[in-house]
């Protein structure tokens, strides 16, 4: 463990599975493989999106943006979780911590503001189809996608900042694969309530109000849908929302799974 006047922490050891040696070389295979498949599938979308002018639509350049997002979500984490997988010494500088901790959190935050945005294209495109090039014009929708990155961008520095700025003074061991912010919270020695505050408005602002958006938009949808009286029409329309209704279930899921855990279960060893 290494200090700097007993106060500023530099290095950090990401627990990850190191108490299962034997597992780590078959979790370092699977997900490599996850990995690799992430970055074609992705990026083949990307791809095709771009040199394909029939796809040069706002639900293609979402789905572009979101495929891009996975992909830097993806990096942020994994290539150093394989890294660690193979080393015997599993540890992060505090600088190389903050930055993962920031690209993680700006990835995650983009990508909550972007699955509302695509969750208000689809209301337009499904509600008011005769509208729908007048509502998603290029001057709309281009904006859209900026805005969903200004926002992500912006809640990770502020959080970041704060995080960094804290005195660390507890042990250094973070029980997870890789530098969480509430993980790192946990190891400060000051009041934390100034940051939990800013967590709190954040998740206000940029997880729970797109889902807001999302819960409404696909309830006019189906409502709308409901209105279509072939089973065909409905199917037809259904499947126009189904990857981005996929997206948003697996998304929300992993939150919910991640942080509405018994805080038993997060203590650190």
């Amino acid at each position: 463990m290494e200090w700097e006047n007993q106060t500023v922490l530099v290095e950090l050891f990401l627990k990850g599975l190191s108490g299962y040696p034997k597992l780590e070389l078959l979790f370092f295979v699977l997900i490599l493989m996850m990995y690799v498949v992430i970055l074609l599938g992705n990026g083949t979308l990307i791809l095709i999106s771009i040199l394909d002018s029939h796809l040069h639509t706002p639900m293609y350049l979402f789905l572009g943006n979101l495929s891009f997002l996975d992909i830097c979500y993806t990096t942020t984490s994994i290539p150093p979780l394989l890294v660690s997988f193979l080393s015997e010494r599993k540890t992060i500088s505090f600088s190389g911590c903050a930055v993962q901790m920031f690209l993680g959190l700006a990835m995650g935050t983009t990508e909550c503001v972007l699955l509302g945005m695509m969750a208000f294209d689809r209301y337009a495109a499904i509600c008011n189809p005769l509208r729908y090039s007048v509502i998603m014009s290029k001057d709309c929708y281009v904006p859209m996608a900026a805005a969903s990155w200004f926002s992500g961008l912006v809640n990770s520095a502020v959080q970041t900042a704060f995080v960094v700025q804290l005195p660390f003074c507890r042990n250094n061991v973070i029980n997870h694969f890789s530098c969480e912010i509430l993980a790192v919270l946990k190891l400060a020695c000051a009041d934390i309530s100034g940051n939990e505050f800013i967590m709190l408005v954040a998740t206000t602002l940029f997880i729970l109000t797109p889902l807001l958006l999302i819960i409404v938009s696909y309830t006019l949808i189906i409502l709308s849908i409901l209105k279509i009286h072939s089973s065909e029409g409905r199917s037809k329309v259904f499947s126009t929302c189904s990857a981005h209704l996929t997206v948003v279930i697996i998304f929300y899921g992993t939150i919910l799974f991640m942080y509405m855990k018994p805080k038993s279960k997060e203590t650190l060893n």
